[in-house]
């Protein structure tokens, strides 16, 4: 089965002091060793600005080398991205993302029902959670 990895696990793996880290640093290594992890580049692109942001260069260094190795990354195409952006805007909430409309889009274009995330709009789109 493949479950999809969210940027707030990413994060949660990284970041000792992020309330999330201890379970994520549980759930991860169990996931290496019995699941496939995806991905998607626009994860890629808001996990890698929130740790530059945020923590030391060698977090950056250790999502970059690290973690990102470990997971198949899914390409966004146009469509899935006019798709994405056609949900957020049809949502009218400012609380979820464009990056989270487009994780909804690619797990449902490739079959994932279960995402490794710390993010409440994961459930109330249906899917499961590993958190």
């Amino acid at each position: 089965m493949t479950v999809f990895v969210d940027t707030s696990a990413l994060y949660a793996v990284l970041d000792r002091d992020d309330a999330n880290h201890p379970s994520a640093a549980r759930i991860y290594p169990a996931l290496l060793d019995n699941e496939r992890l995806a991905t998607h580049n626009y994860v890629v692109v808001e996990t890698a600005a929130i740790v530059q942001r945020r923590l030391p260069a060698d977090a950056l260094r250790g999502l970059i080398h690290g973690l990102l190795p470990t997971l198949e990354l899914l390409w966004i195409d146009p469509e899935a991205h006019a798709a994405a952006v056609a949900a957020l805007l049809a949502a009218g909430s400012r609380r979820t993302s464009l990056v989270d409309w487009v994780s909804f889009e690619m797990m449902h274009r490739h079959g994932i029902d279960e995402a490794f995330a710390f993010d409440a709009d994961f459930p109330s789109q249906g899917f499961r959670i590993r958190s």
